[in-house]
């Protein structure tokens, strides 16, 4: 055990081939000798700062995730025991990496640890992490000065487990959670969320884009300045926060203006779809609130429905050169790429506003959605019902009458003509042995009009097939030998 953990050492070479071997059998033993193995490492400490200093590796980080206690083979039998990992304040070294790495690939493997924990992990660690001294801890290291963007960025992400713990932070998780299926899963308490509306004022500056003055040349034109991946989680974790229903969440964000910034956002960068999504989910957690303050701010102080209708009016990106995101010179403008969520938007206003009258009377006391809405979403609405395409085979063929000879044939639900094409390619490579071998091969020869199969040509050639009725001949669909060697068969 000192040999194999001597790897961890800061005078060791750490590539992340080694790193993966190492990992490998650190987790097999974790798995088949867990109590040796734990107790090995609460006698060596050092073990897990070594382990925190390598959280950069992702196959350290595997091994981290597991050590803590976010695994079905080790929780459910020593969760008792992990009471060491707190005393030891494990928790404090990882979130520590946001402050003292400058590697965007620290911080999302240290995120994604914290982020494990939120979802499964043993109680005194649970009860830490979700804890306001936790978050506020957090919140400095993403507010230092000069710090990388990537803190706040994954500091944020660790806050939105912590709201949602069912959300995943990365795709990189997803394969290792599958194994993952006990422990406490952490619920954001009043207090947790508390400690996040402290900094959310500081946040919300930080979605400010008019001191900005980077450019960015896009194929449709410019964004001045582009949004920008932090901003972008900014406006998640505003999505987040809407959705767990605290009152105290949705007026702290009415009082700051954040839901009218967002909407504001959402039509500045009209080819952001990510940003567009998560509007979209603020909007609809708005519009579905049972806080009727709520929802008139969304449709009165942020004017909902008539950015919808001027959006839809002016639907080609705008040339003003004070927009954001400009149209480029000497080319047609494209138009703007949120229309679609604009209708889903407006969908979810005409649904919501059959049981609302707050939402009813104000769609009626606008003139001009009325008309929008009966000239352009009402036909809109028309052409986009996928449930009305006609794809695949035509209609008139699924309603024409059908007499019983050719019943059968059509209720096949496999592809005839493909199948007759792979069974020529069976004769072609000699799986399939018959006397029409060599005829089947000179087929092969002619072009390629010449091989194709329709449907009844197909048919024909399934028919032909002798279909098991010779047991030594070798039939493709019973008693069939595809792969047998030459030798073999004799």
């Amino acid at each position: 055990m000192n040999l194999l953990f001597s790897f961890l050492k800061p005078d060791h070479p750490h590539g992340t081939l080694l790193a993966g071997y190492f990992g490998k059998v650190v987790i097999c033993l974790m798995m088949r000798k867990t109590l040796p193995l734990m107790n090995y490492v609460k006698s060596h400490p050092e073990i897990v700062s070594q382990l925190v200093d390598l959280i950069g590796i992702t196959s350290i980080m595997e091994v981290l995730i597991r050590l803590i206690g976010a695994d079905e083979t080790m929780y459910s039998s020593y969760a008792d025991s992990m009471q060491w990992l707190d005393d030891i304040q494990v928790l404090e070294m990882i979130v520590d990496k946001f402050s003292s790495s400058d590697s965007a690939e620290v911080h999302a493997n240290a995120a994604e640890i914290l982020c494990a924990v939120t979802r499964y992990a043993p109680p005194a660690l649970a009860t830490k992490i979700s804890s306001p001294s936790f978050v506020g801890r957090l919140f400095h290291h993403a507010f230092e000065d000069s710090r990388p963007k990537s803190v706040l960025v994954h500091s944020l992400s660790v806050c939105i487990s912590l709201l949602d713990p069912k959300r995943l932070v990365s795709a990189s998780y997803q394969a290792f959670r599958s194994q993952l299926s006990h422990g406490t899963l952490v619920t954001a308490s009043p207090e947790t969320v508390n400690g996040m509306l402290d900094s959310l004022g500081d946040l919300l500056k930080l979605l400010d884009v008019s001191s900005a003055e980077n450019i960015l040349p896009t194929t449709y034109g410019s964004l001045q300045p582009p949004l920008g991946k932090h901003r972008l989680k900014i406006v998640e974790f505003i999505s987040v926060l809407l959705s767990i229903g605290s009152e105290v969440a949705e007026m702290r964000l009415i009082d700051l203006g954040a839901i009218k910034h967002v909407i504001n956002l959402f039509f500045e960068y009209p080819f952001n779809n990510f940003l567009h999504h998560h509007v979209e989910n603020i909007i609809v957690s708005c519009l579905e609130s049972k806080q009727d303050h709520l929802i008139a701010h969304v449709l009165d102080e942020c004017e909902l429905v008539t950015r919808i209708l001027e959006a839809e009016k002016n639907s080609a990106l705008s040339i003003d050169l004070t927009k954001r995101t400009l149209s480029s010179e000497g080319r047609t403008p494209p138009r703007v790429g949120f229309v679609g969520h604009i209708t889903r938007i407006a969908n979810k206003l005409i649904q919501l506003a059959n049981s609302n009258s707050t939402i009813q009377s104000h769609l009626q006391q606008n003139s001009g959605w009325t008309e929008w809405h009966a000239s352009i979403l009402t036909k809109r609405n028309a052409v986009e019902n996928v449930y009305q395409w006609a794809c695949g085979r035509p209609t008139s063929m699924q309603d024409r009458g059908r007499d019983s000879d050719d019943e059968d044939f059509r209720d096949r639900d496999y592809d005839v003509a493909a199948l007759a094409s792979n069974l020529s390619q069976a004769f072609k490579y000699g799986i399939y042995p018959s006397e029409d071998v060599d005829e089947a091969q000179a087929s092969q020869e002619r072009d390629d009009e010449d091989v194709y199969f329709d449907d009844e040509a197909a048919e024909v050639v399934i028919n032909s097939l002798r279909l098991g009725d010779d047991p030594d001949s070798g039939s493709l669909f019973t008693n069939s030998n595809w792969f047998a060697f030459d030798e073999d068969k004799a």
